[in-house]
Formats: structure tokens, C-alpha cells, sequence
């Protein structure tokens, strides 16, 4: 059984509003400024070697920010057994910061030891749901809490799928009691890429399950569209964020900006654009 179901909740440094994805070329700016952002993701990968530059800049941000913990290496949906010495320094990570949650990706992303550059999507089966919830529910029985699983961008389909990507997804997440991180730009993507209906996404994720979204900018490569996280948000993206908060109310939410790293000032803009669409859609659902 879960420890999940008897262990209470972390309380500590809740987010709220539109948050930033802190990068290192930004640490001196952040840490001179104070800029006021309320929030900020740290991609723990970075972070998870004790000592050095990078984790010191980390607690000198968090003295005065709250944070949430981004991976990219759990590897949820990989037959590779789950990496215990990972989920260790993870774990070490997060009683030493205390993030408000923690979140990674529903993908696989390494074959018998050898990790890939990029977070792959799976079969939607009932196989590989129940293998999923089985290595989530393992994860959140080491670090004591619930995590996010996080929709990835796809650019192809199993012929052995019998199910939709948002119903995968959402089967997950309700039979291994975890939550989901809403990624809205991936859902556009997706979306364009496989030729369905992002709302029809939207519309079948239960309200309750989502804590976080994340907003980022594509490539329009013509015929189809690459999740490179080095651009601005694009047009149709903002227009499906605003359904989503229509949708889901406030949640936390989230501007990546992974390559191309522009000024700091790019980001805060960004995430001013992001903060009045999150103010006027929440206030319209309140």
C-alpha cells in the first residue's frame, strides 16, 4: 500500500500566480533584483550534486522564494528499474529545500542504462498504464508525497495505442493518486502535430487533479510543430491558456524558457503577459 495515503502533505512555501523557470544565466540578476515574481521551477537534475556553484546560488534564491522541483530523469514510463540512487538524492534535495511540489514527465527516456535527449512518449495501453501507476506509486512511496507527471509534446502514434493521449494521461493519474502538470504548449503541439482538438484535452482532464501549468514557446516547422522551449509564446497557445483557466481557475502556472535564454526582463514580461490573462480568467471564474 502507498505511504502516500498516510503521510501528510508538505505545507511548506505554497505557489501561487505565474512563476519562472529559474536558468543560471539569470542567478545574478535574480539574486541583485529581487525581481517580483512569486515563484520559481529549479530543474533539480541541475542541483542534485551536493556542493558546487549552482547549489549555492539555489539557497540563496530560496531564502527568499518559494520553488518547485522540476526533473527530467525519472524515467516514469522506462522498463529500466526505477533508479533508486536518483530518487535518493531527490529525496535529500527536497528535505533540504522543501519545494512545494515535485513534478516530472510521462514519458520514457532511457533503454538498459543509457538515457536519451529526449522525453518519449508511450503506448497508450492498459499494459503500460498499469506499469506507470505501479513505478509512480513507488516513487511516491520514497518521497512521501504525491508528484505531478507532466504531458509531453508527441510527433507520432503507436499502431498498438487503444486510447486517446488525455485519457492515458488521466487513468494515470487517478490509479496511481498522483496529479498532473498541464502542460498547455505541449498540448498545442500535440495537437497540431496528431490532427485532434486541444479543447477536447482539456475537457476530459478532472479539474481536482491538475497543481501546476506550463506555458512555453514551439518552432513551426510548416508541417508540424517542434516543442523547443526557445521562442515566446505563441498566439494559439495564449488563446488555449485562457481556456484552460476558464476551465481549471487559478492554478500555477509556469513560463519555460530553455534554449535561445533570452534577458531575464524577456521572461518577466512574459510572465506579465501570462499573470493579467491568469488575474482576468480567474476573476471571471470566481
Amino acid at each position: 500500500m502507498s505511504l502516500v495515503q498516510t503521510t501528510p502533505q508538505r505545507t511548506a512555501a505554497p505557489i501561487h500566480g505565474v512563476g519562472i523557470g529559474l536558468r543560471s544565466p539569470h542567478y545574478a540578476d535574480i539574486e541583485r533584483n529581487k525581481p517580483r515574481i512569486p515563484w520559481f521551477e529549479v530543474l533539480i537534475d541541475n542541483y542534485l550534486n551536493k556542493g558546487g556553484a549552482a547549489r549555492q546560488h539555489l539557497h540563496t534564491i530560496r531564502e527568499d522564494y518559494p520553488i518547485t522541483f522540476h526533473g527530467v530523469s525519472m524515467s516514469i514510463g522506462s522498463a529500466d528499474p526505477i533508479n533508486q540512487d536518483y530518487l535518493t538524492a531527490l529525496k535529500q534535495a527536497m528535505d533540504e529545500f522543501e519545494p512545494a511540489h515535485i513534478s516530472d514527465h510521462l514519458c520514457w527516456s532511457s533503454i538498459n542504462g543509457q538515457y536519451s535527449h529526449d522525453l518519449l512518449p508511450l503506448p497508450y495501453i492498459n499494459k503500460a498504464v498499469q506499469h506507470v501507476v505501479d513505478r509512480i506509486q513507488q516513487v511516491q512511496d520514497v518521497l512521501q508525497q504525491q508528484i505531478l507527471i507532466e504531458n509531453v509534446s508527441s510527433y507520432l502514434q503507436y499502431n498498438m495505442s487503444v486510447m486517446e493521449e488525455w485519457e492515458f494521461l488521466v487513468e494515470i493519474a487517478e490509479r496511481a493518486d498522483c496529479y498532473i502538470l498541464l502542460d498547455i504548449n505541449n498540448i498545442y503541439v500535440s495537437a497540431f502535430n496528431q490532427n485532434f482538438d486541444p479543447v477536447r484535452y482539456l475537457e476530459a482532464v478532472p479539474t481536482g487533479r491538475v497543481r501546476e501549468m506550463h506555458l512555453a514557446g514551439y518552432e513551426d516547422q510548416g508541417t508540424y510543430l517542434l516543442d523547443t522551449h526557445s521562442e515566446a509564446v505563441h498566439p494559439p497557445v495564449w488563446q488555449l491558456y485562457e481556456q484552460a483557466l476558464q476551465r481549471f481557475g487559478p492554478v500555477p502556472t509556469l513560463i519555460e524558457w530553455d534554449n535561445n535564454i533570452p534577458d531575464f526582463r524577456v521572461l518577466q514580461q512574459e510572465a506579465q503577459t501570462a499573470s493579467a490573462i491568469w488575474q482576468k480568467e480567474c476573476r471571471n471564474v470566481a
